[in-house]
């Protein structure tokens, strides 16, 4: 005759395993928040890399972004005036003046 089988816990003890030191770890906590220069700076690079890969301006490999935006509006093709203005603003800053493709050779 058949034996009734009860659960596998009837059979082994069970032993709970105390924590150590006490309390949960907790996760890593989130990087600090950036400042607001870092995040303005962060926001005109965009804008500008935007600039680069946007092609109604022309080609922009081999030539700084000022003479692009030099060149789009000679030829009328109505560059967007934010763009010069920050470019001028920050006349010695490389990455701002120089291309999104400005380190890969022609």
């Amino acid at each position: 005759m058949t034996t009734k089988r009860g659960l596998i816990t009837d059979s082994f003890k069970v032993v709970k395993r105390a924590r150590r030191g006490g309390q949960r770890r907790k996760s890593p906590s989130r990087p600090p928040p950036q400042k607001e220069a870092e995040l303005k700076r962060d926001g005109e690079l965009q804008k500008l890399r935007d600039f680069d890969l946007d092609w109604r301006f022309g080609p922009c490999t081999g030539i700084s972004r000022l003479q692009r935006w030099d060149r789009a509006k000679v030829h009328g093709l109505n560059p967007p005036a934010e763009i010069r203005d920050l470019l001028l603003q920050t006349p010695a800053d490389p990455e701002y003046h120089l291309s999104l493709w400005s380190e890969y050779p022609l």
